[in-house]
């Protein structure tokens, strides 16, 4: 049965996630432990019909206001919840067992939440496995991050790696490729032969991907934008990437 409330004195720090999409699909994930829902007299009525279950406190929109970050974009919703539970990369190559063709994208110190979040966005929509992140390096879950996702961190695995370069030679033993994403490549991304398991490496917009990271790939690609450009927005360029990988 699903635990619906937080107590008040369980271990693991609670997020707070909010915007309609992101509170919505949390709570509809049995996978999600939820706390209480701070929500407006305006969508306390559709909350009480689809979620009974749970714990509602109605409050003034001013007064959601002063409880998330001043740049957060609630749409009237608050949620207390626990972080989902984490998987391994171990999970995710069980999970690509018999797969003939299947996706994981790594994030090499991309550290911005809301790129991530339409990162994850991006994976949903591109029918990607997992996206894997170095723990050191990479936020956790919150809000803003789950915003930008637009309720698709329910439906993405997050993977947090202790070590990228280890992480992509346990994906290289059951069968995975790494492809590190870099603007130097000879080969375009478009002209890669896109069939079998692919774990896509994608580094910073500044500093790319890190050379120990980049030397275990097993080939690099680029995306072949205007030399006018020097480069996109990692999660512009990820969504185009995933894209361009789902075209077999």
């Amino acid at each position: 049965m699903r635990k619906n409330f937080i107590k008040e004195n369980e271990s693991g720090k609670p997020v707070v996630l909010y915007g309609r999409h992101a509170v919505l699909a949390a709570l509809r994930n049995p996978h999600r432990r939820i706390g209480k829902l701070v929500c407006t007299s305006e969508n306390a009525a559709e909350i009480r019909q689809k979620f009974p279950q749970v714990m509602l406190e109605v409050k003034l929109k001013k007064d959601i206001d002063k409880l998330l970050p001043a740049d957060a974009v609630h749409q009237g919703f608050a949620l207390y919840c626990q972080p989902l539970e984490q998987i391994s990369i171990e999970d995710i190559c069980r999970q690509s067992e018999g797969k003939e063709n299947c996706r994981v994208l790594i994030l090499d110190q991309v550290t911005d939440p809301q790129n991530i979040g339409a990162i994850v966005r991006s994976c949903a929509a591109f029918g990607a496995l997992a996206l894997i992140v170095q723990d050191k390096n990479s936020p956790q879950e919150n809000g803003a991050m789950a915003k930008a996702a637009a309720g698709t961190l329910e439906l993405v695995p997050m993977v947090r790696a202790t070590n990228l370069t280890r992480a992509a030679e346990i994906l290289k033993k059951h069968g995975f490729w790494v492809v590190g994403m870099d603007g130097y490549a000879k080969t375009t991304i478009d002209k890669m032969d896109k069939n079998g398991k692919l774990a896509i490496v994608m580094g910073s917009e500044g500093a790319g991907m890190r050379r120990l990271v980049e030397e275990n790939c097993d080939l690099t690609v680029r995306l072949p934008i205007s030399d006018k450009v020097e480069s996109l927005n990692v999660s512009t360029a990820a969504a185009i990437v995933l894209y361009e990988l789902s075209k077999i």
